[in-house]
């Protein structure tokens, strides 16, 4: 496993490289926040994580299989990495961090990455114009974030 990526990696290059084309200016794996997020907007108070489905164990994807071998020590790994994402969520939000999950599998095909990247952009677009008060975690069923407009905006996903 000291393979494996934890930084740089190609779902979070394609993520960088669109939103530096799209003049927004970023930091990188801050320490200092819950969760040590992929990518840091400070103008936006926002924060993106972008999750392998395999290593944050997304529910319902295909790309997301416990090994045959030694499944106990795979299906702990995963819950405990469910844990610890669902805590620095939810402290990211007491300090009233915007929160934005992507998914590996959202990015793996070109269509469903440029659907997935046109929805990233609206929603930053909307978060800079204030039409969101900040992100929140839902329940663990749900493979991606949901905002809370504030009233009067109409906007529809």
């Amino acid at each position: 496993m000291a393979a494996i990526r934890g930084k740089d990696t190609k779902p979070e290059m394609v993520v960088r490289r669109y939103l530096h084309a799209l003049g927004y200016r970023y930091g990188l794996h801050n320490r200092r926040l819950p969760g040590t997020p992929d990518i840091v907007l400070r103008k936006l108070k926002t924060v993106i994580f972008i999750n392998g489905c395999f290593w944050h164990g997304h529910p319902g994807c295909r790309y997301y299989r416990l090994p045959s071998t030694n499944p106990d020590y795979w299906q702990n790994k995963i819950e405990a990495n469910h844990e610890r994402d669902a805590r620095a969520i939810q402290e990211l939000n007491r300090m009233k961090w915007n929160v934005i999950v992507i998914w590996e599998c959202e990015l793996k095909t070109g269509e469903a990455r440029e659907k997935r990247l046109a929805r990233l952009a609206r929603t930053l677009g909307d978060m800079a114009a204030g039409r969101y008060r900040y992100y929140h975690y839902p329940d663990a069923e749900t493979e991606t974030l949901a905002a809370e407009p504030d009233a009067g905006y109409g906007y529809e996903e």
